[in-house]
C-alpha cells in the first residue's frame, strides 16, 4: 500500500517511503510507514518483523543521524551496519528500544537507572537535617542551599553539609569496606582444602591446583610445611603457613615434565591466590571458575545501603536516604509530596522544584506497572519486562521531537492490567511530536495502534513479505491475515485437551517457605504430571516462589544437599530433575548453529565420512568440521565471515570472500551424499546442506541413499528423527547452518527443548519463564503442542506467565498478588482457569474472564 506522502498540502512527509528492502528474509519489500502515529508490525517468529523495525527503520534512522558527525566521534559509537534497501526516505533520526536492555554494572539500581536517586540525594543534601562532627542535628537552614559556611546551634561546631555528590554510593559517598557494592566477598575456608585426607602433594589445597601453580607446595615445603602427609595430621602452624603464609621468595628445585629446575619463587599463600584470582576475574567463565571458594554477604559495616556512615547520617523527619531508598516506589512518592511542609517557609520553594522533578520522573514508571520496587534494587535482579520498561519510561521523560522510536516487543513481562499504562506511554511521544513503531504480539497492543502492519505468510523463506496492513479493524477482516482471527476475537482460545486437576485426587509436588524479599510465608500444591501456570501482576511474588525457591528445592534434593534456608518443607513426589527452560540466546558466537547445537553436525559429518567420494579421499568425520577440520576455510577460520578494520569507521564484517559464507574450502565440494533413488543426481555437497531448511532437508532425508551405501540405515535413522523434532517444534523454516545466537527468544526456547522430546519424563520437571515472549499467537498454540508432549511423556510443567492464551490452557492455575511489592507476595487463588476467572479476589481472573468469555469455541474437556 502505498500513499500520498505530504500531510495537508503542506508538502511535509507523512510516512517513511521504504524500496526494495532485503535485509535477511525480507522479499524486496516496498511500504510506507506513516509518520507521527502508533504503528504496530505483527506476524510469526522468523516473518521479518525485526529485520524491518530493527533491521531497516532503527539502522537507517541512527546511520544516518550519526554520519552528519565527524568520523573521530562515529569510531567511538556503537553504529548499525548499512540496510540492504534499494532507497529509504523521510526518515527521521531513530533510537532503538530492545527487548533486552543491558543489566548495568554492579553499582546499578532501579534508583541510579532511572535517575530517581538522583532527586533524591539532591533532596538529603539541600532539605535534611545535617550532623555535625559532635553528633548533634541542626534544623534544615536555606544556608546549606545557599553554601554559606555555618555552626552547630547545639556547639558551635563548623558544619559541613554534604554534597549530592558525598550521598552518592557510586562517587564519594560510597561505604569504604564494600566500595559501595553493599556486599563482600570473603574466602570460604572450607572449600580451599575440602579433602583433609588427601597431602598437599596430593593436590588438597585446590586453589593452587585449580590456578595451575602446582609450584607452591614445592614452596611451601622451604617453610617447613610437610607436604607428604595428609592435611588433618599438619600441625596448626603449617596450615596457618598454607593458608596465611608471607609472600617470600625461595629457591626450589622443582621437576616438570622438561627436567629438573633450580629457580626462585615467590610464595603465594592458599586465600592470596584466591584473592589475586577474583580481582582477575573479568569474564564470568573466570568468575564462575574463583566464585567457588568465595561466599558473598551483606556488607557489616554498611548493612548492605552500600552509604557511608557520613553519606547515611543526615535526616528528613527522622527517615536518611539508606531508609528511604528501601521503600516501594509509591511509599516514596507518598513520603516525598510531605517534605515541603515539614521545611521552613523560605526552604519551600525549593523542596517544591525537587518534589516536582521526582513526581514527573516517577509518574511513568508508576503507570507501567513498577511502584512496587524500591530505588535500592539492584538492576541484575530486575527482570527483563521491568528493565525495559524503566528504559521506555526514560525516553517519555526526555521530551523530544520529531524522533522515531522504534520499541522491540515493549508489552514484554506485562500483566493485562498494565497495558493500559503502556499504551499511555505511547501517546505521550506521539504527542510530543514522535513518530513509534512497535513490534509485538499482544493481541491487546495490536488493538490500540493506529495502523498496523503484517507480515508472513510464514517464517523464514516462507515470509519477508507484506501480507496485509492497514487499521487493526482492517488487518482483521483482511482473508489474507493470519494475526486477525486474534484481533476480532474469532480464533478459539483453548487448543488442546485440558486435564483439569483438583488437588485431592492427584499426586502434588508440597513446598512450604518461610517470608523471602516482599514474599510471605508460602504453602503452595502443584499437581505432578500436569501444567501449571503460574500468575500475577508485576512484583507479586512470582519468579521468588518458582525460580528461587521452588527451583532449588527441587535441585538440592535430587544432588542430596540441604534446602535453600527458607525452604521449610518439600514434598518432590517423585522429581529427580529439574530443567529450567527460558528465551536466553543460545550460544556466544557464529559458531554455534543449529545444526551443532542439535547434533545433527556430528551425525551428517559421519554419513558424509561414510560416503565413497570420503573414502576415495581418505576423509573422517573431523575433517568435515568447520570448527576444526582439514576442509574448513583458512581464511575465515570456519566462521563463514570476516571482520574488516576501516580505520575511523567502524569494524564491517562480510560474507568471507574466500569460501562465500560456507565455512568451508573448495574441496569439500568433491564429496557428495547421495540423496533419493536416482544414481544419475549428482548429490549434495555438506554446505548445500546446511543452507537448507529443515523441512526442505527432511524432504530430501525422506528416501533411502542408495548409492551411498557405506552410509547406515541407523545413522539415516537418527538424522530423519532429529530433523522430524524440529519440525514438530514449528522450526522446519529455519536453516541448518543458521548460528544460534541470531535466533529469536521463542526460537530459541523451542530449540532447548529438542533434545526432551522423545524420552520419558515421570520424574522430570520443566519450568519456563514467561515462554511467549516474542511469541505470536499461532506460535503460542505451537508450544502448547511441545508442552503437551513433554506432559503425555509424563512431564510436570510449571510456566510463569502474563499471556492469557497459555494460562486459559494450563491445567492448575496459581495466582499471586494481590499488587506487586509490598502488596503482594500471596497466594490469593489456585484452581482451574475457569476457577480463577470466577474468583473476585484475583486480579489476573479480571482479564481471564473477558478473554474465556470471547472465545467462540472451546476444546472438549475430559
Amino acid at each position: 500500500m502505498t500513499e500520498s506522502n505530504e500531510s495537508g498540502g503542506s508538502g511535509i512527509p507523512s510516512a517513511i517511503e521504504i524500496r526494495g528492502a532485503r535485509n535477511h528474509n525480507l522479499n524486496s519489500v516496498s511500504l510506507s510507514v506513516p509518520l507521527h502515529r502508533l504503528v504496530g508490525i505483527a506476524g510469526v517468529s522468523g516473518s521479518g518483523k525485526s529485520s524491518l523495525a530493527l533491521g531497516i527503520l532503527y539502522a537507517e534512522g541512527s546511520r544516518r543521524y550519526l554520519d552528519a558527525l565527524s568520523t573521530y566521534t562515529r569510531r567511538r559509537m556503537t553504529q548499525a551496519a548499512r540496510s540492504q534497501v534499494d532507497s529509504v526516505r523521510y526518515i527521521p533520526p531513530a533510537l532503538a528500544l530492545r527487548q533486552r536492555p543491558g543489566i548495568g554494572g554492579v553499582r546499578s539500581t532501579f534508583g541510579t537507572s532511572t535517575e530517581l536517586l538522583n532527586v533524591l540525594r539532591l533532596m538529603f543534601s539541600r532539605l535534611a537535617s545535617h550532623r555535625c562532627p559532635n553528633g548533634h542535628y541542626n534544623k534544615p537552614t536555606l544556608n546549606v542551599a545557599a553554601e554559606i559556611p555555618f555552626n552547630c546551634e547545639v556547639c558551635g561546631a563548623a558544619m559541613h553539609a554534604p554534597s549530592a555528590e558525598e550521598l552518592a554510593f557510586n562517587s564519594l559517598g560510597a561505604c569504604p569496606k564494600c566500595q559501595g557494592t553493599g556486599i563482600v566477598r570473603e574466602i570460604d575456608d572450607s572449600t580451599i582444602v575440602p579433602d583433609e585426607t588427601m597431602t598437599i602433594d596430593e593436590g588438597a589445597v585446590v586453589p593452587w591446583r585449580t590456578f595451575g601453580f602446582n609450584v607452591q607446595p614445592a614452596i611451601v615445603r622451604e617453610f617447613g610445611v610437610r607436604i607428604d602427609v595428609p592435611w588433618n595430621q599438619l600441625t596448626k602452624r603449617e596450615k596457618d603457613i598454607v593458608f596465611n603464609g608471607p609472600e617470600e621468595k625461595k629457591h626450589i628445585t622443582f621437576t616438570s615434565v622438561k627436567g629438573v629446575h633450580e629457580l626462585d619463587f615467590t610464595f603465594r599463600n592458599a586465600r592470596l591466590t584466591v584473592l589475586d584470582e577474583l580481582r582477575r576475574a573479568n569474564d564470568e567463565k573466570r568468575l564462575a571458575k574463583v566464585s567457588k571458594f568465595v561466599v558473598e554477604r551483606r556488607c557489616p559495616a554498611c548493612d548492605g545501603t552500600r552509604l557511608s556512615d557520613a553519606a547515611r547520617a543526615p535526616r528528613i523527619e527522622g527517615s536518611g536516604l539508606a531508609e528511604v531508598t528501601s521503600w516501594p516506589l509509591l511509599k516514596v512518592q507518598g513520603w516525598v509530596q510531605t517534605v515541603p511542609a515539614l521545611l521552613p517557609e523560605d526552604m519551600r520553594a525549593m523542596a517544591d522544584d525537587l518534589v516536582e522533578a521526582f513526581m514527573l520522573m516517577s509518574r511513568r514508571l508508576v503507570q507501567l506497572g513498577l511502584g512496587y520496587l524500591s530505588l535500592d534494587r539492584s538492576s541484575a535482579s530486575l527482570s527483563t519486562g521491568e528493565r525495559q520498561r524503566a528504559q521506555l519510561s526514560r525516553a517519555v521523560r526526555n521530551e523530544t521531537t520529531g524522533v522515531l522510536y522504534v520499541l522491540d516487543e515493549p508489552s514484554t513481562g506485562l500483566h493485562p492490567s498494565n497495558v493500559e499504562g503502556l499504551m499511555g506511554v505511547m501517546r505521550d511521544l506521539l504527542a510530543d511530536g514522535n513518530s513509534v513503531v512497535l513490534v509485538d504480539h499482544d493481541v491487546g497492543v495490536l488493538r490500540n495502534v493506529d495502523h498496523l502492519i503484517e507480515m508472513g505468510p510464514g517464517a523464514g523463506r516462507l515470509g519477508g513479505r507484506v501480507i496485509s496492513q492497514g487499521t487493526p479493524s482492517e488487518v482483521a477482516a483482511s482473508p489474507s491475515s493470519r494475526i486477525g482471527g486474534f484481533l476480532n476475537g474469532s480464533e478459539p482460545v483453548l487448543c488442546r485437551v485440558r486435564n483439569p486437576s483438583h488437588l485431592h485426587d492427584r499426586e502434588c509436588v508440597h513446598m512450604t517457605t518461610s517470608p523471602l524479599h516482599t514474599v510471605h510465608a508460602l504453602d503452595v500444591r502443584m499437581p505432578k504430571g500436569r501444567m501449571t501456570a503460574v500468575t500475577g501482576v508485576s512484583g507479586s511474588g512470582k519468579t521468588t516462589m518458582v525460580l528461587e525457591s521452588l527451583v532449588p528445592g527441587l535441585q538440592a534434593i535430587a544432588d542430596g544437599e540441604k534446602l535453600p534456608e527458607h525452604v521449610r518443607e518439600l514434598e518432590h513426589a517423585g522429581i529427580t530433575r529439574v530443567r529450567v527452560v527460558d528465551s536466553t540466546p543460545i550460544g556466544i558466537n557464529v559458531r554455534s548453529t543449529v545444526a551443532t547445537y542439535t547434533g545433527i553436525m556430528g551425525m551428517l559429518r559421519r554419513a558424509f565420512a561414510a560416503t565413497d567420494d570420503s573414502r576415495e579421499l581418505g576423509y573422517g568425520p573431523s575433517d568435515f568440521s568447520y570448527n576444526t577440520g582439514s576442509l574448513r576455510c583458512a581464511q575465515c577460520d570456519g566462521t563463514g565471515q570476516i571482520s574488516l578494520d576501516v580505520q575511523f569507521l567502524p569494524d564491517v564484517t562480510i560474507t568471507c570472500p574466500a569460501c562465500g559464507g560456507s565455512r568451508y574450502r573448495d574441496d569439500i565440494d568433491k564429496v557428495h551424499l547421495h540423496l533419493g533413488a536416482d544414481r544419475q543426481e549428482p548429490g549434495c555437497t555438506l554446505p548445500q546442506l546446511l543452507d537448507m531448511g529443515v523441512d526442505e532437508l527432511a524432504e530430501s532425508f525422506a528416501a533411502r541413499p542408495i548409492v551411498d551405501d557405506h552410509v547406515s540405515d541407523a545413522l539415516l535413522r537418527r538424522i530423519r528423527k532429529a530433523l522430524g523434532t524440529l519440525e514438530d517444534l514449528g522450526l522446519g523454516y529455519v536453516k541448518l547452518g543458521e548460528d544460534t545466537p541470531s535466533l529469536s527468544g521463542g526460537e530459541a526456547q523451542r530449540l532447548k527443548l529438542a533434545n526432551e522430546l522423545g524420552k520419558r519424563h515421570a520424574s522430570t520437571m520443566f519450568v519456563l519463564d514467561e515462554p511467549t515472549t516474542g511469541l505470536h499467537p499461532l506460535d503460542v498454540r505451537t508450544l502448547l503442542a511441545v508442552l503437551q508432549r513433554l506432559v503425555d511423556k509424563g512431564a510436570t510443567v510449571v510456566f510463569v506467565e502474563h499471556d492469557l492464551d497459555m494460562i486459559a490452557n494450563a491445567d492448575y492455575v496459581i495466582d499471586m498478588g494481590p499488587g506487586g511489592g509490598e502488596a503482594g507476595g500471596r497466594i490469593v487463588a489456585t484452581g482451574t482457569p475457569e476457577e480463577i476467572a470466577a474468583n473476585p479476589r484475583s486480579v489476573t481472573g479480571t482479564y481471564l474472564r473477558r478473554h474465556l468469555a470471547a472465545s467462540p469455541s472451546n476444546a472438549e474437556e475430559r
